[in-house]
């Protein structure tokens, strides 16, 4: 009954999601005298806010230095131009004015319980939808009442500062810890999930204000963010999913979210048709990771792959051998065996741009076409709140050994990996992660580097395809990764190679006359696979394609024309944007 119960209120999310606005209650006939009076009306009203989870397209879709689309974003590319409109730009206010208006009127409702639960939802989506326009814009107006047309004052006000935005984000988180409830209700919000999103949005604005150097008080964020990550830790309920051989793996292919990790999650069904594309953005495109993020993961052992002399040189079957699990649990590697099926799978060279495809997310053949996918897909998981500890800790210079004993060595110990040690990590920085080609460059260069940068390791490689890397970039300040190279497996020229590690050759590379075999698969150097070297090296995403970073611009997004206009100018524009005004 309660999976029943979850199938409708989904769906009734779908159907009012497809309006532009409450066309299905208008608001004239939503008074307080004839809405808001009962438990059911409260959460019928609510249940709209639940349109702004993210969808598949914002997680495994993710793109960036470590991940290479089928063709560049804008953001990537650095040929962002300023919108003339609001819907261009992600500029859209319509939820914010249904949650104010349902905190304006809740209070007609008599039964306190059902009150306090569903003000603590709509606190929790206002936080919600203002971290996300804050991570985009950066200063934007901070409404906490629904607007008339005729309120021009307040339509016309200007841009809140980032301090401000913050502080009433955490109000609102604050608000919804205390009302909402504790039971774990993995496709609704509960107190858990107010406290997985204050550890984010403390991480996230705390380092964002440290790294662009904002006049704002950063440590008490970290701090804040590391206590609330703490007491989700500690008094949450919540484990890692450690079952069987391939515990990562599994977490991320399962039909319904691993609750016992996941702290919420969004709902997808074959029943209501309600799909995504994870299987087929894998198979059918050619996506892929790149030797940045290969490079990254740890040997077995714990010790550093790129320590090792000649590693830029490593072939395929070379490179993966006696890495860290979580490598051929996230990314097709030699000796892969597809769900569903019992013999390994070569990879197709002809279907990435760099050898590395994902199997993240990736469930059986039957998935494969385009909106197949049904899975659910963790939008807050424990995981990430063991991450976003130590992270804040690391930053702060706080961090002790028994911090990373309770979260990041935890997952560490979920595939077999030894520990993360403090004193050897900060003793020794890794040479790969500081490089200006490789690495941060950015990061903070003091005697707590090395934790930081392995914690970042960690991040990007238990996150990875989760919908966090490319803000994770901006709040790092190293927007500059997005200009170098996106590079695949190295190739030392043609011939025959096993991509399967069963000792038979499956892929054949040529530069003139084709040559013959059987159960090969032919690919013609500078045509079907293009090389950094011309006849040798890796493999090149996007051939010479050009992109570019402006450290003054790129970690904002502009402000739309029309509503520049709308507002004579009041409204500011981002910093290097140019949009043709006068004001």
């Amino acid at each position: 009954m309660n999976k029943i119960k979850i199938l409708y209120t989904l769906l009734f999310v779908l159907l009012i999601t497809g309006c532009n606005e409450m066309d299905l209650y208008p608001e004239d006939k939503l008074s307080p005298a004839t809405f808001f009076k009962t438990k059911s009306e409260l959460q019928l009203y609510t249940n709209y806010f639940y349109s702004l989870m993210p969808s598949g397209n914002d997680m495994y879709m993710e793109e960036g230095e470590h991940m290479v689309s089928p063709t560049p974003s804008d953001e990537i590319l650095g040929t962002r131009i300023v919108p003339g409109s609001a819907e261009d730009a992600g500029w859209s206010w319509g939820t914010l004015r249904r949650i104010n208006y349902y905190l304006q009127n809740s209070s007609n409702c008599k039964d306190e319980s059902a009150r306090k639960q569903y003000d603590g939802v709509a606190y929790f989506f206002r936080a919600y939808l203002y971290f996300n326009k804050l991570k985009r814009f950066g200063e934007v107006p901070w409404y906490d009442q629904p607007l008339n047309s005729d309120q021009d004052e307040l339509l016309n006000k200007p841009r809140d500062s980032r301090e401000l935005i913050i502080e009433k984000v955490l109000e609102d988180l604050n608000n919804a810890i205390l009302l909402l409830p504790e039971t774990h209700t993995t496709y609704e919000i509960n107190k858990w999930t107010a406290y997985a999103l204050k550890s984010r949005v403390c991480l996230f604005e705390g380092t964002f204000r440290k790294y662009h150097n904002l006049p704002y008080d950063w440590q008490k964020l970290l701090k804040d963010g590391a206590d609330a990550a703490y007491q989700l830790m500690t008094k949450g309920g919540f484990t890692l999913y450690t079952s069987g051989t391939e515990p990562y793996r599994d977490l991320f292919a399962s039909l319904e979210a691993r609750s016992n990790e996941v702290i919420w999650a969004r709902k997808y069904s074959t029943t209501l048709s309600i799909k995504h594309n994870a299987n087929a953005w894998s198979t059918q495109r050619t996506t892929g990771f790149t030797k940045r993020f290969v490079n990254s993961y740890l040997m077995k052992d714990g010790s550093r792959f790129t320590d090792i002399p000649g590693f830029e040189t490593k072939t395929y079957i070379q490179e993966t051998a006696n890495r860290d699990p979580r490598l051929s649990q996230t990314v097709h590697c030699p000796g892969y065996i597809p769900k569903g099926a019992s013999t390994t799978s070569a990879v197709n060279l002809m279907n990435t741009l760099t050898g590395y495809k994902y199997i993240k997310f990736v469930m059986e053949a039957s998935y494969n076409t385009w909106d197949g996918s049904v899975i659910d897909l963790p939008i807050f998981r424990l995981g990430e709140v063991y991450l976003n500890y130590a992270e804040a800790l690391a930053e702060l210079g706080t961090i002790t050994q028994q911090d990373l004993d309770i979260s990041v060595n935890k997952l560490r110990d979920r595939v077999g990996m030894p520990h993360v040690n403090l004193t050897s990590a900060n003793s020794n920085p890794d040479p790969y992660l500081l490089g200006e080609e490789t690495g941060y460059p950015n990061v903070t260069k003091n005697s707590n580097t090395g934790i930081i940068l392995e914690i970042r390791r960690e991040r990007v490689i238990e996150l990875v395809l989760e919908g966090h890397h490319y803000y994770d970039i901006m709040r790092w300040k190293e927007g500059k990764l997005f200009e170098k190279p996106f590079l695949g497996q190295y190739f030392p020229g043609e011939g025959k190679y096993d991509l399967t590690g069963d000792g038979r050759d499956n892929v054949c590379l040529y530069t003139n006359v084709k040559p013959g075999g059987l159960g090969l698969t032919f690919l013609k150097i500078g045509t079907d696979i293009i090389l950094s070297e011309g006849t040798s090296g890796y493999m090149v995403a996007h051939g010479n394609l050009p992109r570019t970073w402006n450290e003054e611009r790129d970690y904002l997004y502009p402000i739309p024309i029309n509503e520049r206009i709308l507002t004579g100018g009041v409204l500011s524009q981002n910093p290097g944007w140019n949009d043709g005004l006068s004001y």
